[in-house]
């Protein structure tokens, strides 16, 4: 069987606990490394970048409130909110599982687990983490073209009347989903018009593209 290169971290005060898991899910994943206590994973943390931590609920003895795996989660989405966390508990409490989500928690498993959906759950989680990974590179990307097609245009300036009425117009278009056509000769500045409606409208966000059909063959532009 061929592993999955991932890294996962088993946090968990149950030594018998993290061995079954470790045994696991050492068939499925590259590396797996456990730890008896959250208070130690700090050195782990500080030199091993994991893909997904699973993290027990609860470490006191006879413990079954939670509180001190919510105060671990938050800790750990503290020194990095892309962090995977599946949380892990014994005790099937709802409200404890809703919470752990709203904290920032990607899953939540009960004690004792069926390997399947352990394995199940560990994947979708990881999956998750490449989405997630995958939507910052295009967004840093989206951003550096942005900045880069901004370069482009000259500021929109102008005090003459005939100025104020197209900002007026310009105002008015711009948070519409309205087609637009702007007219004028050339160089008096249409594609300057089309860069400003765009950074008014509910798209500032997405890329501005510029099209010179001038350009296109007479064949593209038909299609």
């Amino acid at each position: 069987m061929k592993k999955q290169p991932a890294s996962i971290l088993v946090i968990d005060d149950n030594e018998d606990v993290l061995l079954s898991a470790r045994m696991y899910l050492k068939q499925h994943f590259s590396e797996v490394e456990t730890c008896h206590s959250p208070r130690k994973m700090h050195a782990l943390l500080d030199h091993h970048d994991y893909e997904l931590i699973l993290l027990d609920m609860n470490y006191g003895k006879g413990e079954s409130d939670g509180r001190e795996g919510l105060y671990w989660l938050n800790h750990i989405l503290s020194l990095d909110r892309n962090y995977i966390v599946v949380m892990m508990t014994a005790y099937g409490d709802v409200d404890l599982a809703v919470n752990a989500l709203k904290m920032g928690a990607t899953d939540f498993i009960l004690k004792p687990w069926s390997n399947e959906k352990l394995l199940a759950t560990i994947t979708a989680g990881l999956k998750l983490r490449q989405t997630h990974q995958q939507l910052t590179r295009l967004e840093a990307r989206h951003r550096s073209l942005q900045s880069d097609l901004e370069r482009r245009f000259i500021p929109f300036k102008g005090t003459s009347p005939a100025m104020r009425s197209v900002y007026r117009t310009v105002e008015k278009v711009a948070p519409s989903d309205a087609n637009v056509l702007i007219l004028g000769e050339n160089g008096t500045g249409k594609q300057v018009v089309a860069h400003e409606i765009h950074n008014l409208s509910p798209r500032v966000h997405s890329a501005f593209m510029h099209v010179d059909l001038g350009s296109l063959n007479e064949n593209l532009f038909e299609s």
